[in-house]
């Protein structure tokens, strides 16, 4: 029984060393939200399963050779006709990364309701957690369908639903991601949104109505992403909040998708409101400190690690 099933889309990531318009080299990768939350999950001695689509292509093996290799199960990550998708990233400018996508007709945006349901059906029990993120229902009709299809299934098994808001403003319009994440928010137990996207997925004025409006329907935890000002759970007992662990910032992509993959884990541990913020703002800050999107994540073992004195040597 996996303690977290996910789905999404996984692509290649090229990460150029200088302009890719004057040519050079790049550094190749995978990159994608819910694959990132996958890996931090299995890092911190997590069972997840992974239900996507690669093409019939290297980029496809790349994908599936790092998920397998991170411990993720990828018994549903279908093999599509379509291509892999290919995202580039180059650092224009100290502190300022462009992110270039080329996903249009790619195998990740080609997920369906039958790939969701096959993968719960192939498994042994239910999952505990089903973690989505708003990404994918943004990538058509097909994943939007698909996400819902997981929802649906997870709900009747009593598992919890975590969703990470997660909007992309290039991939759909304001008003239909409005919808679609009200929906979905109303559906989830844990809903993790930054300050602004938090509007996207709830009603009310301002947040405190929001997050009233959000623990008011299914949900039972609400947790507010307020970047290098750390995080605030809420929940019907009140609020809490963590400051983010001060580090020497690297690469803040991927930052996000790390704290979700602490928090979880705390969850899934069993440890309190606020023992789960403390893990998420410590896995948070182990993506910023390192370059890339999960390479680099704490095992379990490394969580202690941010508390020791500069210049430490661990032997």
């Amino acid at each position: 029984m996996p303690d977290v099933l996910t789905l999404g889309e996984v692509m290649a990531c090229l990460r150029a060393d200088g302009q890719v318009k004057l040519g050079g080299t790049a550094r190749m990768s995978v990159a994608g939200a819910e694959a990132n939350v996958a890996i931090g999950l299995t890092r911190l001695g997590h069972d997840v399963a992974f239900v996507g689509a690669v093409g019939p292509d290297q980029f496809g093996e790349l994908v599936r050779r790092t998920l397998r290799a991170e411990g993720v199960g990828v018994h549903a990550l279908r093999t599509d006709p379509a291509p892999t998708g290919i995202v580039v990233f180059e650092q224009r400018v100290a502190g300022v990364t462009r992110v270039d996508y080329h996903r249009q007709g790619s195998a990740g945006g080609r997920l369906s309701v039958a790939d969701v349901e096959n993968a719960f059906a192939a498994l042994p029990a239910p999952p505990r957690i089903l973690h989505i993120t708003g990404v994918t229902p943004a990538l058509g009709e097909g994943p939007a369908l698909a996400v819902r299809a997981a929802v649906r299934l997870a709900k009747a098994a009593g598992a919890r639903v975590c969703l990470d808001v997660n909007h992309r403003g290039r991939l759909w319009p304001e008003d239909r991601a409005r919808r679609v994440l009200t929906e979905l928010s109303a559906e989830a137990d844990l809903v993790v949104a930054s300050e602004d996207e938090l509007a996207l997925a709830s009603a009310g004025d301002d947040e405190p109505g929001r997050v009233r409006s959000l623990l008011a329907g299914a949900a039972t935890e609400v947790v507010v992403k307020r970047g290098a000002a750390g995080a605030t759970a809420f929940t019907a007992d009140g609020a809490l909040s963590r400051p983010a662990r001060p580090v020497t910032a690297v690469d803040t992509i991927g930052a996000g998708d790390a704290f979700v993959a602490g928090y979880l884990s705390g969850l899934l541990d069993g440890l309190p409101p606020a023992e789960r913020l403390a893990r998420a703002v410590t896995t948070g800050a182990f993506a910023v400190a390192g370059h890339g999107d999960w390479e680099g994540l704490p095992t379990r073992a490394e969580l202690p690690m941010l508390d020791l004195p500069d210049g430490t040597a661990v032997r």
